[in-house]
């Protein structure tokens, strides 16, 4: 009789595998804020806070199931290499998980990404290693990560496989349990927007397995390939543009994203999703990130769309990220001027709403 044994011992994938659980039950769930809206509409706005997490983002999610994922599947194993194609939040998220199991990281990211990015990813002890074109970033990933013997996370392909959509304390499980004492449980619609298509996949699956009547609606902002791939059923869709709005928006279709289980995209142009950040901002008390903004315009759509149909009921979106990143960019004026965009416009349309429900924008 032949036997064959592998490498890779299990005890230090079983260690890995209890402190990535350990962090996760160190920290509580991520609260559901609601946005003052008039009471008469009868349609209350809530805003899932994933800027609580440890690394400050939605991001901190998606890390911890890639890195469960590389671990269950005997990809990472001690002394492995991580590597990623990122130069946002994944990255700075993925580089936690990587210093909290002893593993180097590395990042590849565009040759222009600001010192400020660079900085977040360095904090949590990765390092960046650069390509002068954004579309080589995968390649070059999947290069190095066969150079050094690691592991490629590869976020935008394995983002819709890693997370458990049945449940496990996913986000739509969470956005469920926190609603369950709430005038309206069950929302009329969840808005996310869409990065690599993982949280839409989850958010959409789950939806379906629990028989909810609840619609999904991703919001795409300008330059994003997404909203062209679903208008156009093209799964190979590209625009060759990188978006302007960190954090959500491709160039490409990315196999992450499953259009099928989307009810309606929404295509917000960037000065609307600037504008709408600030303005939540001020609602809220608190600074928010541009993809936040990107999704708080998309539910006060939805939610006019409801008024002027005479519905009450609930709205759900996502609050990514904390805008203290973006101190030096969407909340400068100069730099957001220097973007050739005008926010007076959107402003009026989020004043207009807010005062009347009506929706121009």
């Amino acid at each position: 009789m032949k036997t064959c044994t592998r490498g890779n011992p299990r005890d230090w994938a079983d260690n890995a595998v209890r402190l990535i659980d350990a962090d996760a039950q160190r920290s509580a769930d991520t609260h559901l804020l609601r946005y003052p809206l008039p009471p008469e509409w009868n349609i209350r706005l809530y805003l899932k806070d994933e800027s609580t997490h440890i690394t400050g983002s939605l991001k901190h999610r998606l890390a911890r199931s890639l890195f469960l994922y590389g671990l269950c599947n005997g990809w990472i194993a001690e002394g492995t290499t991580i590597v990623e194609a990122s130069s946002g939040s994944t990255a700075v998220s993925e580089a936690y998980f990587a210093k909290l199991l002893g593993l180097d990281f590395v990042a590849v990211v565009p040759a222009r990404t600001s010192p400020q990015k660079i900085a977040l990813i360095e904090a949590q002890g990765g390092r960046c290693h650069y390509v002068e074109r954004p579309p080589d970033m995968y390649t070059e990933a999947a290069r190095l990560a066969a150079e050094y013997g690691g592991h490629y996370l590869d976020q935008f392909t394995n983002a819709e496989r890693a997370t458990d959509w049945r449940g496990n304390n996913n986000i739509a499980e969470s956005i469920f349990d926190q609603l369950r004492l709430e005038t309206d449980p069950v929302p009329e619609w969840i808005v996310v927007g869409a990065g690599t298509g993982g949280t839409s996949a989850t958010i959409g699956r789950y939806l379906r397995y629990r028989r909810h009547t609840t619609r999904l609606a991703v919001v795409d902002p300008d330059n994003s390939a997404f909203y062209g791939a679903y208008e156009t059923g093209a799964r190979d869709y590209t625009t060759g543009l990188p978006s302007r709005i960190e954090g959500i928006g491709r160039p490409r279709m990315e196999p992450s994203f499953v259009p099928e289980v989307v009810d309606r995209m929404i295509h917000v142009p960037d000065p609307a999703s600037i504008a709408a950040a600030r303005f939540a901002s001020a609602g809220l008390g608190r600074k928010v990130g541009g993809s936040t903004g990107t999704n708080f315009w998309g539910a006060c759509a939805l939610i006019a769309q409801m008024r002027a149909a005479g519905r009450g009921g609930s709205v759900v979106t996502l609050l990514c990220d904390g805008g203290e990143r973006y101190t030096g960019t969407y909340y400068d004026d100069e730099w957001v001027a220097a973007q050739g965009w005008d926010l007076a416009g959107p402003t009026a349309a989020l004043e207009e709403f807010v005062a009347t429900g009506r929706w121009s924008g």
